[in-house]
């Protein structure tokens, strides 16, 4: 299995319209955290610590329009692993949700 890129990232939603970001974990233990909402251009920077920024892009409508319904944003941050079936959740935290 090729080694997945660090970048990528995904959004699911549950039964009750609650959205959480899915990515693989960055240096560093978050703190701090928000998520910066750009719904025109379908796009957020998390923002993990003060200093530390990831972009999100190309994100569905559907994510957008629940995201907005919320105060906070749920993240997991998943272990980079050879085999799916070992990654871990490294880092669990809410994001402020501005916009």
């Amino acid at each position: 299995m090729a080694t997945p890129d660090i970048n990528t990232y995904d959004f699911l939603i549950n039964d009750e319209d609650e959205v959480m970001l899915l990515l693989y974990v960055h240096e560093g233990e978050p703190h701090d955290s928000s998520i910066e909402l750009d719904i025109n251009n379908k796009s957020a920077i998390l923002h993990r610590t003060p200093t530390d920024e990831v972009y999100l892009d190309g994100i569905p409508d559907d994510v957008l329009d629940s995201i907005q319904e919320s105060d906070k944003l749920l993240v997991c941050e998943l272990s980079v692993e050879k085999e799916d079936k070992d990654t871990k959740i490294v880092y669990a935290y809410e994001a402020d949700i501005t916009d």
